[in-house]
């Protein structure tokens, strides 16, 4: 939702959420240092070449450093990647470098662990990404990042991600148990009356009538029969199991790392199917072929390692045949020609006529993943959908979309957009789930600050230099 206007205390918490955010997605620039080198005021540093260079440690936090070139770099890269740091001060911003730090810290001292394996199997989509920043150049990459080499980048980005692992998981650790009663949101809601309001932008609400093809039986068995000879053939003739991910899997996330992905049985991640056949399986087995929402499966099951297991696994779907997606298409133009000539409402078709189950029996009420209502901020929308409702009429039905996603990689839909909510005034009744999370999202600032307040009396920091002068919001130069 868009806040036109809010009181200072609540934008000003705002304000360093998202700069954390900013900082957890686009950060590089996580060190560790000996307890005997707090002292120094120069980190040396030899680079894979065997070259000395020299940066000022503008901050220590635990055992965490922060160096004089980590915030213009952090400024460059929030840039490069389209970021706004908007009205965001230099101080504010290293600030916040602080902060992550110290939650990394406490998050080693409360023996967080981080999934390694995971972490480096985004390595390569993370180099991917980042070369589109820079033309596909290798070289203009290295020397933004003063690196020597891939590898040394690529071993950076390993301390990084994996950091920024540990402080994420020791955020959510310190809201995980803040809750909000009812009267709490009233209470909130008063305080914001006193300041002014906020406005909440332009909403819609959509409904959608989605037609998947359906997947012939032939098409289902012959999916299932080259499982089985992968698997036959990787364990009666020693082929390789990776090889064949690299070659026939439809899993285009995990194709480049072998299809690995690693599974904690008190964290799920993959779908129930999923898990189930991992977790039945003893190492170096490898699983009958078996079906989930996208497709059909077999798992190889590498590693066991406590709660932990190392997998990889191939991905087939079923052919659509020709013929099923004209029948699809067939069904979804008599169903809008339906609707247009009145024989039936679009939530009835909807109901009657849908395949998405999420909004079937809503009459095609399309859920917001965001907010898990039906209102969609139009300045917030997922630009796919924005595409297909923006020239719509409020009560007007769409032309045949075809669409697709990762279960279906073809369907067809026709949408409808059914209430316009213009931009207004914040309402308790009306917007009672919008102040709600609102109000929680204070909570959470306030548990932060409290437990800010408390880890940064405990915990050995020292800041230097020009940074002294900065007002920050924690008590972190310890003068107070």
């Amino acid at each position: 939702m868009l806040l036109k206007q809010n009181n200072s205390k609540f934008i000003n918490k705002l304000t360093l959420s998202v700069i954390f955010t900013a900082i957890m997605t686009l950060g590089f620039s996580q060190e560790i240092i000996k307890d005997e080198e707090r002292k120094a005021d120069v980190l040396r540093v030899k680079d894979t070449s065997g070259r000395i260079k020299a940066d000022g440690v503008a901050a220590v936090v635990g055992d965490f450093i922060v160096l004089d070139s980590d915030v213009d770099r952090r400024t460059a890269q929030i840039k490069a990647a389209g970021g706004d740091l908007g009205n965001i001060t230099r101080c504010e911003l290293f600030g916040s470098i602080l902060e992550e730090k110290l939650y990394a810290h406490q998050a080693i001292q409360d023996s967080i662990v981080v999934n390694e394996l995971q972490i480096r199997s985004q390595i390569d989509q993370q180099i991917q990404g980042i070369l589109g920043e820079f033309g596909g150049s290798m070289d203009r990459m290295l020397e933004f990042y003063k690196k020597d080499s891939e590898d040394a980048l690529r071993e950076e980005i390993y301390e990084i991600n994996k950091n920024q692992s540990l402080a994420s998981q020791m955020r959510d650790k310190v809201i995980k148990e803040v809750e909000i009663t009812p009267e709490e949101v009233r209470q909130f809601y008063n305080d914001l009356k006193e300041d002014g309001l906020p406005t909440f932008g332009t909403e819609l609400q959509i409904s959608n009538i989605v037609v998947i093809p359906e997947v012939t039986e032939a098409s289902k068995q012959k999916a299932i029969d080259r499982l089985k000879g992968f698997k036959k053939d990787v364990e009666e003739n020693g082929a390789s199991f990776t090889t064949k991910v690299l070659f026939f899997t439809e899993d285009t996330g995990s194709k480049s790392t072998g299809g690995l992905y690693t599974l904690n049985r008190k964290r799920p991640r993959m779908v129930k199917e999923f898990r189930d056949v991992a977790f039945s399986l003893q190492e170096g087995e490898i699983s009958e072929p078996f079906e989930s929402p996208y497709g059909y499966h077999i798992i190889l099951l590498e590693k066991i390692r406590g709660q932990e297991y190392d997998v990889r696994h191939i991905l087939i779907r079923p052919e659509i045949t020709p013929d099923a997606i004209e029948e699809a298409q067939k069904k979804i133009e008599d169903v809008r020609a339906k609707i247009l000539d009145g024989s039936i409402s679009f939530a009835d078709a909807a109901r009657e006529f849908s395949d998405e189950k999420e909004t079937k029996f809503e009459g095609g009420q399309m859920i917001n993943p965001v907010t898990q209502d039906f209102n969609f901020e139009l300045t917030k929308m997922d630009p796919d959908i924005y595409g297909q409702v923006q020239a719509l009429k409020d009560g007007e039905v769409s032309e045949i979309i075809q669409d697709g996603d990762r279960e279906n990689p073809i369907k067809f839909k026709i949408m409808m957009v059914t209430n316009r909510i213009n931009e207004h005034e914040a309402d308790f009744s009306r917007d009672y789930l919008k102040i709600k999370r609102l109000a929680l999202q204070d909570k959470h600032f306030d548990a932060i600050g409290k437990w800010q307040k408390e880890t940064i009396e405990s915990t050995y920091i020292k800041i230097n230099g020009e940074y002294r002068d900065c007002e920050f919001s924690g008590n972190w130069l310890k003068n107070k």
